[in-house]
């Protein structure tokens, strides 16, 4: 097993690594080339940018050149996943989530460029799957991380999204439902959502952080309009100095849907697999990691 990483990124701590910019098709053709891997994991992109064209050389660049490398270099792998995601389809409606046979309409760039991804892959010669996971938590993310640290600060706060509706998965039951989806056979050529079967609320999913904590914590609920004062104020400062922030009118938008929800009845149904970790052992979990590897 090895790793491609980004130039710069540290190498993993288990298993092998080789850096590569994922631009450089003839740098991916040697590695596919050398290691003639049996399968093929492509869980690297963006979720923060700029313009459409920062996720578009982020997620559908790499996408084009590793299908073209692994098309040219090895052809015999016996499965490309491609990791995509929920926002490749856009929002739910509140009253019913989403499922594999509904029309994909993303809403804003990072769910665009996950769709122009997945249309690569459809495209291509090679054996693939493609995995779409609702909401991801767990050790290791930095995206749920910042609701850990504002309760690790005493604040639990909301922005008009206290009973909007979401899907999540933790991580090592996401790990399951991605290795499960590589080597079934009735999951070749196809696409699958990941939840764990809970459709929870912000206000629900954040009471079990605070639960987990062991603390105290000032319940805020804000008004939604200051988001998009947050947006706004991110993306001038990404004008100036160029880096690419958590609040833009890009994100606000998603946060400002009734739900992003779904349902995996097919990955069940075709892989057998299950999730194991429900949401309030899952918080749990994250907390205890976020705290020992000193997050928090």
């Amino acid at each position: 097993m090895i790793a491609i990483r980004r130039k710069g990124s540290p190498p993993s701590k288990k298993g092998r690594s080789v850096e590569a910019e994922y631009d450089d098709r003839e740098a991916l053709v040697r590695i596919v080339e050398s290691e003639k891997p049996d399968y093929v994991f492509h869980v690297a992109g963006a979720t923060k940018g700029i313009s459409y064209g920062d996720f578009h050389r982020a997620n559908v660049v790499p996408t084009e050149n590793l299908i073209a490398a692994i098309e040219k270099a090895h052809p015999a792998c016996k499965r490309l996943v491609l990791v995509s995601s929920l926002a490749a389809f856009g929002p739910s409606r509140r009253e019913r989530p989403l499922s594999e046979g509904d029309i994909r309409r993303p809403i804003e760039f990072y769910g665009q460029s996950k769709l122009e991804a997945e249309h690569v892959v459809e495209r291509s010669s090679v054996a693939w799957t493609i995995v779409r996971p609702s909401g991801v938590y767990g050790p290791g993310d930095a995206d749920y991380f910042n609701l850990f640290r504002e309760v690790e600060g005493g604040r639990n706060v909301f922005f008009g999204n206290h009973d909007r509706l979401f899907s999540a998965i933790y991580v090592d039951d996401l790990i399951d439902a991605i290795l499960l989806a590589a080597t079934s056979a009735s999951a070749v050529s196809k696409g699958y959502f990941v939840d764990d079967g809970r459709i929870v609320t912000w206000g629900e999913f954040q009471r079990a952080i605070v639960d987990a904590s062991g603390r105290r914590a000032m319940t805020l609920r804000l008004p939604e309009a200051l988001v998009t004062v947050a947006a706004i104020g991110g993306e001038m400062a990404s004008r100036l100095d160029g880096k690419p922030r958590l609040f833009n009118r890009q994100k606000a938008k998603m946060g400002a849907q009734e739900a992003w929800t779904c349902q995996s009845d097919a990955l069940r149904k075709d892989t057998g697999w299950s999730p194991h970790v429900p949401m309030e052992e899952g918080v749990r979990r994250a907390y205890a990691w976020y705290r020992s590897e000193k997050w928090l």
